[in-house]
C-alpha cells in the first residue's frame, strides 16, 4: 500500500493563470507559499519559505479563475506529481506539481469586495462534484482497521 497526499497551507504567490483545453476542460496553474519560522541557536528568528506549483483541473480551476487571488490564504489537499520535459534548448527540465482535489479559501469573508461570497461554500460544492466526475481521485476505505 502507498499514499501520496499533501496538505499545504499557504499564501497564493500570483494570481492562477487558467487556460481551457480543446474539449473545454479549465486548467489553472498558480504558486503557493508556506513558510516555516524559528529562532536558531543564536536566537535570531528565520525564516525559510517554500514555493509549491498548484494546479487545479476542472470545476475546481474554474472556482480559482473567479475567487482565488495573489495574496489569499488557502488550504490545499491534493497529490505530488513530477514530470519532466525537454526546454527549446534541448536541456531536460523537472517540475514537481500538487494536483488538487480540495481547496478551501481561509481569508476572512468580505475582505475583497470581489469575494463577497461564501467562497468556502461555494469550493466545497465544487469538491464533491469533482470528486464525483473523477472516480481517479476517489477513496476507496480498503484499510483493514
Amino acid at each position: 500500500m502507498s499514499v501520496n497526499k499533501v496538505i499545504l497551507v499557504g499564501n497564493v504567490g500570483r494570481d492562477p493563470e487558467v487556460r481551457y483545453l480543446e474539449n473545454g476542460v479549465a486548467v489553472a496553474k498558480f504558486p503557493l507559499a508556506t513558510s516555516d519560522n524559528y529562532k536558531n541557536k543564536n536566537g535570531e528568528r528565520v525564516s525559510n519559505t517554500e514555493w509549491h506549483n498548484i494546479v487545479a483541473w476542472r470545476g475546481l480551476a474554474e472556482i480559482a479563475e473567479k475567487y482565488v487571488k495573489k495574496g489569499n490564504q488557502l488550504f490545499i489537499e491534493g497529490k505530488l506529481v513530477s514530470r519532466s520535459w525537454d526546454d527549446k534548448e534541448g536541456n531536460k527540465r523537472y517540475i514537481t506539481e500538487v494536483i488538487v482535489s480540495n481547496m478551501q479559501m481561509l481569508d476572512k469573508r468580505n475582505q475583497s469586495s470581489d469575494n463577497s461570497n461564501n467562497n468556502t461554500e461555494v469550493v466545497e460544492e465544487q469538491k464533491t462534484e469533482q470528486a464525483t466526475e473523477n472516480n481517479d481521485m476517489s477513496v476507496e476505505d480498503d484499510l483493514p482497521f
